[in-house]
């Protein structure tokens, strides 16, 4: 919000008060001002002129040769090149010795032997920003209003003796979005009176009750507290004051026209959106309020026809046809022109979710809208109505019909709230009384009355929205106390030990492991291109992709179902930089949803994903390279669960996965309560993906880490040493070929129980001499008992109960 300081002092006395103190002071009491700006670029000697007569230059067609009148002893002739210079205008003139913006300083001189003794100055010329200016004015010469006296220094008349305070608000100070809040608040800092505006007392009345001419319906009465209009007759369109101009540019707005300015102005005032609608394109003499229906469409001010989705806010006339978008912009069809004669003018209170819903979902912002984004003053909707119609009537000389034609839904009701002084003090660490308190709370504009000996209860002005609770009360006592007053105290009371849920404890505890193990931690988009997760397993379910309403490109128009397409990508862009070595890691959330149309978030489902390729060791001198494969990843897969403690509860399939090797890849289970349970895949990609990637075999893996969380112990459990020897046992095995090593493995342990330390595979083989469909499988397996050493009849009778149920089970024969 930009603010004029010489606007703001006709509702403030600003006397003695240095603009760039006061910035800093409103800065210091909540409120940051970005900047101040000085309207006046370096202007000075530029005063008001009256063109007398207009020549052709005898040698240059394309100069003139002007004599004027700029209120000096003598007349002055002035060469000027401006197309729309003419006999009969006022015109800014910059005197010999002048000074304009870029250090420019004007001379005496001569143009094509012509003297010339001043220059005939353009907006731009005087520092003006002329894209701010009516377009009539934006090319030549800028033309001053009739009534401008001769010799008059022209920064008074353009305004440019103002400083501009941009105030960067927050959302919730709403308030300030007008020139009335922006006074209570610096009323507030320097602690002097807020004059208000009394249009309620300049306003005439035409006797024609509005009534006769105008009537409102609203049925959307829970998103419309209040409509109210005025009936305005007999306006005459033109040029808006150059006093009013002069304000509007100085907080960023075009004047247009006296009717669309005035309620530009008010709007800048009260903080309160008006619209001005041509009566007489008002069909039956009605207007109203309702939700738009499916299909219908409006032309809007900047000539976009919109198609308006369903329960947008309208405002509609007698033939309930479409003519604004209720808070955000008036329709084309009833916007006001050069011919209007007869004024609608509205003031309405909407509700703020309901303008924004519409202006986000057309992609339509506009000052009136961002107002009521943030809840405008309900309070205002009428002082502000009044306020527009009595400047029309004084400067665009309409007839203002008597009375207010409007709808009520709700009151604006102020709120009362109960601050004990004990817990103001307790908070801020202070020791302010009581009239301290009560005087800061006046300085706001804020009534209160004793409640008790150590407390108060302060009706809160429905202009302040944002306060609601007693804490917001204690915040505004402490911006105007001055933080800079407030001690420095221990902070007292209870305090809370902090820590890491166990998903925030694991997740660090995977970090860590993958991290110290040479694994690199990377973090892709949540955004990939459509279809690309599909090309693997859905790790939540769900089946429908999420696309993005409004994505960024092609590439990123979904979000990611899988962390694998994007872990694949990054592959991808660093074997391009020949960056062949990879051993990348991401834990992140994948999004699903089992609704084809969105009602409601899809859900986020906490993933790991692994990518591994390349060399695991380097060629030497003395040996080749050695390339990863995929028990390379299975390795740190059960590293991993080791680690989490759970090892035994973790088991591998051969599997073919969507998107993996056929030959080369597994799914994980979880043994849980309810048996086992799909956690992740893994495996080397696709070989015909790898081919359309250009990638040499890469290995991914991508699990579930909810479940994970869920059966997870505590990470890194240490135990001691073993103090007695172990007894070492192998065995081969001739098994059916599709036997897996882990059901060999797995009833090993079930039936070896306590004693068994440890098993491993340390052989694979198959050959003719097997037999047709046959392998044989050796294993290690470790005895050891952890209070005593173990005898050879021991360990033999476990042994022989191992190898009687891998034959019952397996049917498998030991290898001779």
């Amino acid at each position: 919000m930009k603010v004029s300081t010489e606007w703001l002092s006709d509702y403030i006395s600003l006397d003695g008060v240095n603009i760039e103190e006061l910035a800093e002071q409103i800065t210091r009491s909540g409120i940051e001002i970005d900047s101040v700006e000085n309207r006046n670029k370096g202007v000075s000697n530029v005063v008001v002129g009256y063109v007398k007569s207009k020549e052709k230059h005898p040698d240059a067609d394309k100069l003139n040769v002007c004599i004027v009148d700029a209120g000096q002893d003598e007349e002055l002739q002035i060469v000027c090149g401006a197309k729309n210079v003419a006999a009969g205008q006022k015109v800014p003139v910059a005197l010999v010795g002048a000074k304009l913006p870029g250090g420019i300083e004007i001379k005496k001189a001569k143009l094509r032997g012509v003297p010339s003794q001043g220059m005939i100055c353009s907006a731009k010329e005087l520092g003006l920003n002329d894209k701010l200016l009516p377009k009539e004015q934006q090319e030549g010469i800028l033309v001053l209003p009739e009534d401008a006296k001769i010799g008059t220094p022209i920064a008074g008349l353009l305004g440019l003796d103002d400083k501009v305070l941009d105030f960067d608000l927050t959302p919730n100070r709403s308030d300030c979005l007008s020139m009335l809040g922006a006074a209570y608040e610096v009323g507030a800092i320097l602690g002097r009176d807020v004059k208000l505006p009394k249009p309620e007392k300049e306003l005439i009345e035409f006797a024609q009750p509005a009534e006769e001419r105008i009537a409102v319906k609203v049925e959307a009465s829970e998103l419309c507290s209040r409509y109210a209009v005025r009936y305005i007759s007999g306006v005459k369109i033109g040029p808006s004051p150059l006093w009013m101009q002069n304000r509007l540019m100085a907080a960023g707005i075009r004047p247009i026209s006296n009717v669309v300015d005035i309620t530009n102005y008010v709007m800048l005032e009260y903080g309160q959106p008006l619209h001005a609608f041509d009566a007489d394109k008002i069909a039956g003499g009605q207007i109203g309020v309702r939700q738009s229906r499916e299909g219908e469409k409006l032309v809007t001010l900047d000539g976009q026809e919109r198609e308006l989705e369903p329960g947008a806010l309208l405002i509609v006339d007698g033939d309930d046809k479409p003519a604004g978008l209720a808070g955000v912009m008036g329709g084309l069809d009833s916007e006001v022109t050069d011919r209007t004669v007869n004024i609608v003018l509205e003031s309405a209170k909407f509700d703020g979710g309901a303008v924004r819903k519409t202006s986000r979902a057309l992609g339509l912002r506009s000052e009136a809208s961002q107002r009521f984004e943030k809840e405008v003053d309900p309070s205002a909707v009428i002082p502000a109505l009044n306020r527009a119609a009595e400047l029309m009537a004084k400067y665009a000389g309409g007839n203002v019909c008597k009375g207010i034609v409007e709808v009520v839904n709700r009151e604006p009701q102020e709120q009362v709230i109960t601050l004990s002084l004990g817990k103001l003090n307790d908070y801020l660490g202070t020791d302010i009384s009581t009239l301290e308190t009560k005087t800061i709370l006046t300085r706001l504009g804020f009534a209160s009355a004793d409640l008790t000996e150590n407390a108060l209860e302060v009706r809160i002005p429905t202009r302040r929205g944002d306060i609601t609770r007693d804490v917001d009360l204690i915040e505004e006592v402490a911006r105007l106390y001055g933080y800079d007053n407030i001690p420095t105290t221990l902070i007292e009371g209870p305090t809370t030990a902090g820590g890491c849920t166990k998903p925030q404890a694991l997740r660090r505890a995977i970090r860590s492991l993958l991290v110290h193990g040479g694994w690199q931690e990377v973090l892709g988009y949540s955004f990939i291109r459509a279809g690309a997760a599909r090309k693997f397993p859905q790790l939540g379910g769900g089946g429908h992709e999420v696309k993005l309403a409004m994505p960024m490109s092609e590439d990123r128009s979904t979000l990611r179902s899988s962390l694998l397409p994007g872990m694949i990508d990054i592959a991808v862009y660093n074997r391009n930089r020949k960056q062949e070595n990879l051993a990348l890691f991401e834990i992140g959330g994948v999004f699903v949803t089992e609704e084809a149309k969105l009602t409601k978030q899809p859900d986020e489902v906490p993933a790991l994903g692994l990518l591994l390729a390349g060399e695991r060791e380097p060629k030497r001198w003395n040996a080749p390279a050695e390339q990863v494969d995929f028990f390379d990843l299975k390795g740190a897969l059960e590293s991993l669960f080791d680690y989490l403690g759970l090892g035994g509860r973790v088991s591998y399939a051969a599997d073919r996965p969507q998107g993996f090797h056929p030959g080369r890849s597994a799914s994980v289970y979880l043994q849980t309560e309810g048996g086992k349970r799909w956690i992740g895949s893994l495996g080397q990609v696709h070989p015909e993906l790898q081919r359309e990637l250009d990638l040499d075999d890469t290995y991914v893996a991508e699990l579930l880490l909810k479940p994970i969380y869920e059966y997870a112990g505590e990470p890194a459990v240490y135990r001691e040493l073993p103090r007695f020897p172990a007894m070492q046992r192998d065995i081969a095995v001739v098994v059916a070929a599709d036997v897996e090593a882990g059901a060999l493995i797995a009833e090993i342990r079930q039936t070896a129980g306590k004693l068994l330390e440890d098993v491993q595979v340390f052989d694979v083989f198959t050959g003719s001499k097997l037999g047709e469909g046959k392998k044989s499988v050796a294993l290690s397996l470790v005895y050891r008992h952890k209070e005593r050493t173990l005898t050879d009849e021991e360990v033999t009778a476990v042994h022989d109960r191992v190898v009687a149920g891998l034959a019952q089970t397996f049917a498998a024969e030991l290898r001779k």
